[in-house]
């Protein structure tokens, strides 16, 4: 089984900050406004100090999480298959059959090309969603992988996916 870069793992966390971020400055917004808008005797501090406090443990659990989506997210490269496995609370194992790709490609956002990484996305056949992605991978084996995705898609064709 093959692991991601290690890389991705501060973009994750990063990712995970400023959303934790969004969603502590909208809580603790709200409870001053709530507390400016309304005439509560002695609960204006105690609301915003709560919401404080929420705001620390969204902000705590979102890192912890993408630590672990980091720990858990792995792929392997079979003989009739692309095997994905992630997941931190629902465990995914996606096996993607190589007679079912359509194309693949490799995709670089600014995030991605600011710390040297890319994806590979997987357009399959016949699924309920159009793809199947490998994030968090260097650009050489990205390459890699794409190539050889494809040389095991034309080989397969013509076999049955089942």
């Amino acid at each position: 089984m093959e692991r991601l870069d290690p890389r991705v793992r501060p973009v994750w966390l990063t990712i995970a900050v400023i959303r934790a971020g969004f969603a502590g400055g909208f809580l603790v917004g709200g409870a001053a406004i709530v507390t400016e808008s309304t005439d509560w005797t002695g609960g204006d501090v105690r609301l915003i100090w709560a919401a404080v406090a929420v705001a620390a443990f969204v902000l705590v659990f979102r890192v912890a999480v993408a630590w672990q989506r980091y720990r858990v997210w792995r792929f392997d490269v079979r003989e009739d298959s692309l095997y994905i496995e992630r997941g931190v609370f629902t465990r995914i194992k996606t096996v993607v059959p190589y007679v079912r790709l359509q194309h693949v490609d490799t995709q670089r956002g600014p995030v991605e090309r600011s710390v040297g990484l890319a994806t590979v996305v997987i357009y399959t056949a016949g699924s309920r969603s159009a793809d199947v992605a490998i994030p968090g991978l260097d650009p050489e084996r990205a390459e890699e992988l794409r190539e050889e995705l494809r040389r095991l898609a034309i080989e397969s064709e013509g076999e049955d996916a089942v």
